[in-house]
Order: C-alpha cells, then sequence, then structure tokens
C-alpha cells in the first residue's frame, strides 16, 4: 500500500493483481466501483455492441440473486447503482450512505465473478437496448459525432459506435456474455476505486475479502493505434429541420504531454463560458445558432478536438466561415498577455468542476488504469499554468480549418 507525499491517494494492489486507488473524504456518502479496459474498440465485427450489452445485463442476475435482488440490495438503503460504456473502459460503481462498504464490495464481487445472464432477462434488456438505439438515432446532435467517428476512425474498431445495431444486439447469448465477462473483468485489466470516510487499510482489507479470490487472468486485448485518414468534408441529406455540423482533427491522446494545451484551446473556442470565441462571434454577435460547443476527446493511444454547431439551413455557410477566420484570427492574433487571460479563466473553471465527488471518483479509478496514478487538481492546474505562448501557437497551427474535418446532417 503506497501513499504519495501530501498525496491523498492510496495505492495498493491486491495478491491476485487488482490495483486499487483509495481517496479518503469525510461525509455521509461513500463511492466504491471498478473500471475495466474494455470497451467496443475491443469488439470483433460480429460483435458491435457486446460491452454495452454486457454492461446493461450484468444486472440481471447472479447465481444467488435475481434481477431485483441485485438492484433492491443498494436501494433499499438509499443508495445508487450505476454503470456506462466508452469505447475504451466500461464501469460498474455504487453510491451509498456511509456504513455499508461490506455490502457494497459484496455485491460489486458478485456481479463480476457470478453473473449467469438469464436468456429470460437477455430478451428483455434488447427492447430496452434497441430502444436506446432507436432514441439516439432520432437525435442528429448525438448521432452525428458517432457518425463522425466512423469517418475519421476508418479502418479502425474505433470507428463503430458503442450502441452497436439491433442486427448484433439479437444474437447476443447468455454464453457471449459470459465468455466476455470472464475475458476482460479480470484483476490485470480491472482498477477499483474508492471514496468516502473509511480509511485506507479497512477498504483495502474489504476488497481482499471480496475481490481476493478473483482469478489472476489476462485479458490479452490488442489495441493498434488508428491510422491517420484523410480530411473529409461531407453532408448527408435526411430531412432535418436544422443544420448540425461537427468538425473535427485528429489530436495526441492520454499519454501525450500536451493534452493540456488541447484542453484550453477547447475551451477557448467553445468552452462553456459566454465569452467563448465561437459562442460569442455565432450567438451573441450574429444570432446564428442556439448551441456551439468544442471539446477533446481523449484515449489512450489518439484523441479528437470537435467542435460542433446547430443552425438553420441558410446561416450554414456564414456559420463555416465564422468557424474558420475565428480559429484563424485566434491562431494568429492570441499574445502571450491573452494567453495568461485564458489560462487564467480555464483554471477557475476546472476549480469549480471538482466539486462534482461522483465524477471525480470514477476519474480516479480511469486515471490509475490508464497512466497508474491520479493527477491531483495542484498537478492539472501547474499544467495549464505551465503552457507557454510557442506550445499554445504550435497546437493551434494543427487545428486550422485546412486540417480540419466536417460532417453535417441536414
Amino acid at each position: 500500500m503506497t501513499q504519495a507525499k501530501a498525496s491523498p491517494y492510496t495505492y495498493s494492489t491486491l495478491p491476485n493483481g487488482l490495483r486499487t486507488v483509495h481517496v479518503r473524504k469525510p461525509g455521509e456518502v461513500e463511492y466504491l466501483g471498478m473500471v475495466v479496459n474494455v470497451g467496443s474498440r475491443d469488439e470483433s465485427s460480429e460483435c458491435h455492441g457486446l460491452a454495452h450489452f454486457v454492461e446493461h445485463t450484468i444486472f440481471k442476475g447472479t447465481s444467488k440473486r435475481k434481477s431485483w435482488h441485485i438492484v433492491n440490495r443498494m436501494e433499499s438503503i438509499g443508495g445508487e447503482l450505476n454503470a456506462y460504456t466508452t469505447k475504451e473502459e466500461t464501469s460498474v460503481y455504487t453510491i451509498f450512505p456511509r456504513g455499508a462498504l461490506c455490502r457494497a464490495a459484496e455485491l460489486l464481487s458478485d456481479l463480476v465473478t457470478a453473473s449467469i445472464f438469464p436468456e429470460k432477462e437477455l430478451r428483455k434488456e434488447r427492447e430496452v437496448v434497441e430502444d436506446e438505439i432507436s432514441s439516439y438515432l432520432d437525435s442528429p446532435s448525438e448521432s452525428i459525432f458517432d457518425d463522425f467517428d466512423e469517418r475519421i476512425f476508418a479502418g479502425s474498431p474505433m470507428a463503430h459506435n458503442i450502441l452497436g445495431s439491433s442486427k448484433n444486439i439479437d444474437l447476443f447469448s447468455s454464453e457471449m456474455c459470459r465468455q466476455w465477462l470472464e475475458q476482460y473483468y479480470v484483476p490485470d485489466n480491472m482498477v477499483l476505486f474508492y471514496c468516502g470516510p473509511a480509511g485506507a487499510e479497512r477498504v483495502y482489507s474489504t476488497l481482499l475479502r471480496y475481490f481476493g479470490s478473483l482469478n489472476h487472468t489476462s485479458a490479452g486485448n490488442i489495441r493498434l493505434c488508428p491510422e491517420k485518414n484523410d480530411v473529409f468534408n461531407h453532408t448527408e441529406y435526411k430531412g432535418l429541420h436544422q443544420s448540425h455540423t461537427v468538425a473535427g482533427v485528429r489530436i495526441p491522446g492520454l499519454h501525450s504531454e500536451v493534452k493540456p494545451v488541447f484542453a484550453l484551446i477547447a475551451n477557448i473556442i467553445g468552452g462553456p463560458g459566454m465569452n467563448s470565441l465561437l459562442n460569442f462571434e455565432m450567438r451573441e454577435k450574429r444570432g446564428l445558432v442556439y448551441t456551439v460547443e468544442a471539446s477533446t476527446a481523449l484515449y489512450s493511444d489518439c484523441g479528437i478536438l470537435s467542435i460542433y454547431f446547430g443552425c438553420d439551413h441558410n446561416d450554414e455557410k456564414k456559420c463555416r466561415a465564422v468557424l474558420d477566420s475565428t480559429i484563424l484570427r485566434m491562431a494568429d492574433t492570441t499574445t502571450p498577455l491573452k494567453l495568461e487571460r485564458a489560462k487564467k479563466q480555464f483554471i477557475g473553471q476546472l476549480a469549480l468542476s471538482r466539486q462534482n465527488t461522483e465524477n471525480i471518483t470514477i476519474s480516479t479509478g480511469r486515471q490509475t488504469l490508464y497512466l497508474g496514478k491520479v493527477e491531483s487538481v495542484e498537478e492539472s492546474l501547474e499544467s495549464i499554468k505551465a503552457i507557454d505562448i510557442v506550445q499554445f501557437r504550435y497546437a493551434a497551427s494543427e487545428i486550422l480549418p485546412d486540417k480540419m474535418s466536417f460532417l453535417t446532417f441536414r
């Protein structure tokens, strides 16, 4: 069990190789969960959507609990049981009142080691997931991001969406789900995370009790970094009353030293502040859009900086022109003084965002999984403070309009 000097994080590894990260936080609420290094990019073509489907159906029965008993185990004491799937990870976690750590650990252990995926429950859950797919397809502002990924990551498992297709989901069986669980939900492919008032030694002994017997096997998932594809500019005509556009460019991934620079640029261009460049130019100044936003999506070996806006069909060309000119102006005219102001705003926004304990707790698990440690608040802020004008101009030159790909739904 190790704790870095002046760090709130304690790291440990169970004898079977399962890593844990502990954050002590006084209060009446505890968080416990697992993050597993498997997602949609690890699926073969015939099982697209399986990672997400297993995340849904892992709650549907174990060798000693039915679906109702699983849900009721935490909800009966006022707790919650949640999960999510991304391209690279799956997480299952619970939030519960202080004092129920053993209850939570035993339940999560039961899900990982004894889920049976009853066929009767799978039939019902297929309908739920298919409804989720239909709802997502009916929302162009959401589905356009997956279509953009299909193009920018074409030729790679990163390209296909997380939900999969109804055709594939109809083929998923109990045996397929069990095999997925047995292959990937293994000690060297997982991290357990905890946040709450319990001490590190007590949490470790609890996790050892309930997860120590998990077999020490290797997941063996092999990931290849997606090749960079040619820039594209594509429009799909869907009969929509509004145009939706995503512009984006490939950037380095989670392990890159320049990731704070691209995060800062995304915040300057289209962050949550009303003074972000595109919000001011497109919405406040010209009234062309209701929503415009920029963000970065970082993966273990690659990333994307993307910009989304929705507008009337007649304003599409105007918005594109404003986007191009705004990015060019930012790249050409940002001075060291402007950079310092942008950094100060971004640091303040990040400090406020750290108030969401649930997201921060999950992030500790993710960072431990991918980076081997958690970047503290101070380290995050220092990495932004350290950005200089040379780094900024280099990163800005990588997202110029002629390097961006565009996808529009009309």
